[in-house]
């Protein structure tokens, strides 16, 4: 099931024995986590019906022993267990970090000794009145916990947002928190802030507070709260770049470039915009016409014609230097001693050649 239908569930409090959350996106099996226990709590005293584990540092046997206690006043229990792929990463035969080899373990052997099967067969037949949370960032798919996930539909996917759907995603974040967005700021706002949806939360929730309530969230605002770079800016150093206006590029580069980001932000626009070319020429050499060609690219409408004759002017290898030029200059503002306006400088002046 997807986040938002375990928090459905949460929400109508038809809540299952077991969840299993795994993904890599934080923010996401976070605000489920969250959900799950604020449902399973509600009515109850958390402090005699909670209990929470990390793998390695807590055995399988005391997460399975505290989801079979019955609850105290109230109607469920919460069990939360986290970290689940350091028990994968001790391998079955090896013992618990948790203190030593569980009494299942000790009766069964090394091949049945897995902290994960013995969950998975806790899943089989949950106790009713316990809601156990098991979260991963990532397991072995052939794992019976996963499998049995998957089977009896209680497996919650939280992998990361692609870039395709980010915007998207933006959109309805500031809907939540009342706020209208266009499509080409939310954009922009995934771009700069993205591919991590706890630093988009983040974002949101400052432009939120900048903006005020019911306000919509402007480019304004996301210059002013985010970045200090407008979208058109980044077009007019790329058409610099295109045209080999090295004093315009430099010029351009003077106004928005921010030292004390680092440049990243300012390098990953310039990558985006770039990137987005690529894929407008490798559709426009398939056959697509010019406006598809742009709308799989990501290019917006008005600028498809535009870009489509700065293609055709670039001389062959151009884009594929520039993106190596773009990784390079990547490299070295995560790793080299020089400034960061040196760095894209030095860059600017490769990409005008």
């Amino acid at each position: 099931m997807t986040p938002e239908q375990a928090i459905q569930e949460a929400t109508k409090g038809t809540l299952r024995p077991v969840y299993l959350v795994l993904g890599e996106e934080r923010y996401l099996a976070d605000k489920v986590v969250h959900a799950l226990r604020e449902a399973t709590m509600l009515g109850g005293i958390a402090g005699f019906n909670e209990d929470k584990f990390t793998a390695g540092e807590a055995s399988v046997d005391a997460v399975l022993s505290a989801s079979k206690m019955v609850p105290m006043m109230a109607k469920r229990r919460f069990v939360l267990a986290r970290g689940l792929e350091r028990w994968e990463k001790k391998g079955d035969s090896d013992d618990d970090e948790g203190g030593g080899k569980s009494a299942s373990e000790g009766k069964r052997g090394a091949k049945d000794a897995s902290p994960l099967d013995a969950l998975a067969e806790y899943a089989k037949a949950p106790a009713s009145s316990t809601v156990l949370v098991l979260s991963a960032s990532k397991l072995h798919a052939q794992r019976k916990i996963v499998t049995a996930a998957k089977k009896e539909d209680f497996l919650v996917n939280c992998e990361p947002v692609s870039r395709k759907a980010l915007p998207t995603v933006v959109r309805q974040m500031s809907k939540e928190r009342g706020h209208d967005i266009a499509p080409d700021v939310a954009d922009h706002l995934a771009e700069i802030a993205g591919p991590e949806l706890g630093y988009v939360a983040d974002a949101i929730e400052r432009l939120s507070l900048f903006v005020g309530e019911g306000k919509p969230i402007t480019e304004d605002a996301v210059v002013t709260m985010v970045m200090k770079v407008r979208p058109g800016s980044v077009w007019d150093l790329v058409d610099a770049l295109t045209r080999r206006r090295l004093d315009k590029a430099l010029a351009v580069l003077a106004e928005v470039v921010d030292s004390k980001d680092g440049g990243l932000p300012l390098l990953g626009l310039v990558a985006s915009n770039v990137r987005k070319m690529v894929k407008m020429d490798s559709a426009l050499r398939a056959g697509a016409n010019v406006n598809e060609a742009a709308a799989r690219a990501g290019i917006p409408p008005f600028k498809a014609q535009e870009t489509a004759q700065t293609l055709k002017s670039l001389p062959r290898g151009t884009l594929p230097t520039w993106v190596r030029l773009l990784a390079e200059a990547d490299r070295a503002l995560k790793g080299s001693k020089r400034t960061p306006q040196a760095v894209l400088e030095t860059m600017v002046i490769s990409m005008c050649r």
